[in-house]
């Protein structure tokens, strides 16, 4: 059988490094033990994985969406807060859960202008010169 090269697959991957990426992660998938979609050939996993490519026995978005599964170290996941759950407001204090929907509506926040801004700044000390900056 002819070699695989970047050429047989480029028009299914439009960039050459995300294919490498690409190839590279399912030659480790088949050395793990997945099930290949080509006759192995006496071929070795990222000839293989290059050859289902350009077959297109496998999606390239698969492979991405794959990829980047294998590669998430935490997955962040919504998870609905339970009802009368205890937390802590602003000061500290213990409030429920239901009561802490009126509290944030009583927020305020101060406003400060550009020139209170600059003259704050303009009223701090500069720290103490050191040796290590």
């Amino acid at each position: 059988m002819a070699r695989v090269t970047v050429e047989d697959c480029i028009d299914k991957v439009d960039n050459r490094f995300e294919l490498v990426l690409l190839a590279g992660h399912r030659a480790r998938q088949i050395s793990q033990g997945a099930q290949i979609t080509v006759p192995r050939d006496n071929d070795k996993n990222p000839v293989i994985a290059l050859r289902e490519i350009a077959d297109e026995t496998l999606s390239p978005d698969d492979l991405k969406e794959d990829l980047i599964h294998s590669l998430q170290k935490h997955v962040e996941v919504d998870e609905p807060e339970a009802d009368g759950e205890v937390i802590a407001d602003q000061t500290g204090a213990a409030v429920a859960a239901t009561e802490t929907d009126d509290a944030e509506d009583n927020i305020t926040f101060d406003r400060m202008t550009e020139e209170d801004l600059l003259a704050g700044i303009e009223g701090l000390v500069p720290p103490e010169k050191s040796d290590d900056y």
